[in-house]
This record gives C-alpha cells, sequence and structure tokens, in this order.
C-alpha cells in the first residue's frame, strides 16, 4: 500500500503544480488584457477615469479570487488527500 500511495502523492503534487500553473497564465492574461482595455478606455475618455478605475479594480480582484481558488484546490490535493497518513509514516513523520 506504501507504493500505491507514493504515486497517488506523486499525481497529486503534479496536478496541483499544472493546475496553479495553468491558473496562473490564464489570471495573468485576463488581468493584462482587462488593464490594457481600462487604459485604453481612460486614454479616449479622460473623465471617466473614476468610473473606469473602480470597475477595472472590481474585476481584478474577481479575477486573482479565481487564482487564489486554484491555489487552495492545489493545497487542497497536496495536503488532504486519503493517503497523507500512509505518506508521512513512508517519510517518518509518524514517529
Amino acid at each position: 500500500m506504501e507504493a500505491g500511495a507514493l504515486q497517488f502523492f506523486i499525481a497529486s503534487v503534479t496536478a496541483a503544480g499544472f493546475g496553479i500553473a495553468l491558473a496562473a497564465v490564464g489570471c495573468g492574461l485576463g488581468q493584462g488584457m482587462g488593464l490594457k482595455a481600462a487604459v485604453e478606455g481612460i486614454a479616449r475618455n479622460p473623465e471617466s477615469s473614476g468610473k473606469v478605475t473602480v470597475t477595472m479594480l472590481i474585476g481584478l480582484a474577481m479575477i486573482e479570487s479565481l487564482c487564489i481558488y486554484a491555489l487552495v484546490v492545489s493545497l487542497i490535493l497536496i495536503y488532504a488527500h486519503p493517503q497523507a497518513g500512509a505518506i508521512a509514516a513512508l517519510f517518518g513523520a509518524g514517529h
């Protein structure tokens, strides 16, 4: 069972790494596109800068929350899986 638990742990860490990398790339692209559009909008109509800035900040916070959700899921994959006790015993942390 220890070999199966180790394989499951390796798969969990790999999935967590790919998941957070994909989320970071997606959120970075989304935030960049949103910021670009906000700056272009303010450049075309400087009088609307207050409303555009508030809307942009709210949008950026929503996009960033998606990356934080991916981080939480990745941490759950790494630390809260069913074989956590077997992995801890395998590495000698259960003594």
